[in-house]
């Protein structure tokens, strides 16, 4: 018979399950931030109980357990993080003033690296890009934390009724009840779990390549192009959210800084499991981060952006803060 692990193996062991627990985490609150904060208590938690781990169930399931616990705990005292187009506010005219609200919670994007979304990662169920698309985050904020908590298990994980019951300490009937209300909400956001993320095909590309120098050189004729007829644009912290291509248009036309081609630089970087920029604006001699933008296409065109005015997000994205206007003229060179 094999002895158990000691507790100085407990991070050799466990260390491996932080992207996939970071996901989950992510998942039930929509912070990258507060992700990586619950995580660090799922693992404080998880060693010193790990004395007391009897191996009835797998470790995986038993960090798994208990993370669930630490995020259902958290939040209790948080609310929901909304994008604008959540609040429940009509769409936006492109020249009524901005409205700026940075005490509300808002919902943060996660960089694919962070929760093991690239490609070749092989935690492939529980770091799937389906499952942490910006649309299905933003629609798990409108659920009930425990109702979340059966979704992720159930769909996502993929546990038995059974399992989630003994997780949540409730009974099955209540944890299916619980799922099918889930469901019946999430069935309205599209794409859903079910629909895979396939590698962007080359006519895709060609656009995030279009919308990166429409952008570059300030031709917002050449945007607006590049939009779907209904597409929509919010960007929090701002409540407003604006429909329609033209409309977009105006917006950029009326209230982005830019004047000039140069004055914005994008960097591709991938969040969510879609095309993402991190955006940096020209001051003197040096790019400024300014923001973070995730997109969502569909085979006509740009069908959403969700513009992030939180320059805090570049330090899990890995982005530095400013960079070097002489780096971009290398680039181009």
């Amino acid at each position: 018979m094999t002895d158990r692990p000691s507790t100085e193996d407990f991070l050799r062991l466990a260390d491996p399950m932080r992207r996939e627990l970071l996901a989950h985490c992510y998942r039930m609150t929509g912070s990258v931030h507060d992700a990586e904060d619950l995580v660090q208590e799922t693992y404080l938690r998880a060693w010193r109980a790990y004395d007391g781990f009897e191996g009835r169930s797998s470790l995986r399931t038993w960090l798994y357990r208990i993370a669930t616990t630490v995020c259902l705990t958290a939040l209790e005292s948080r609310g929901r993080r909304p994008l604008p187009t959540g609040l429940g506010a009509p769409s936006t005219e492109a020249s009524a003033p901005l409205v700026e609200r940075p005490e509300v919670p808002w919902l943060e994007p996660v960089p694919d690296g962070m929760v093991g979304a690239g490609a070749d990662d092989p935690a492939a169920i529980v770091t799937s890009r389906e499952s942490i698309r910006l649309a299905l985050i933003a629609a798990l904020q409108h659920l009930p934390p425990r109702q979340r908590a059966i979704l992720v298990l159930r769909d996502v994980l993929r546990w038995r009724a059974a399992e989630v019951a003994e997780a949540l300490e409730t009974t099955t009937a209540a944890v299916n009840s619980g799922l099918q209300r889930a469901r019946a909400q999430l069935n309205e956001v599209s794409p859903s779990l079910d629909d895979p993320t396939p590698p962007l095909p080359q006519d895709q590309r060609e656009q995030l390549d279009a919308y990166v120098a429409a952008f570059e050189s300030y031709d917002v004729a050449a945007l607006v192009k590049l939009f779907t007829r209904d597409a929509v644009w919010e960007m929090p912290p701002f409540t407003g959210w604006y429909q329609g291509a033209e409309e977009i248009g105006r917006l950029i036309t009326v209230n982005c800084p830019a004047e000039h081609a140069g004055d914005l630089r994008l960097v591709p970087v991938a969040a969510n499991g879609q095309p993402a920029f991190a955006v940096y604006f020209r001051q003197g001699d040096t790019y400024t981060a300014f923001s973070l933008m995730v997109l969502t296409l569909a085979a006509e065109g740009i069908r959403h952006v969700a513009m992030f005015f939180d320059v805090g997000l570049f330090e899990p994205f890995g982005l530095p803060p400013t960079r070097p206007v002489e780096e971009r003229a290398s680039a181009a060179n």
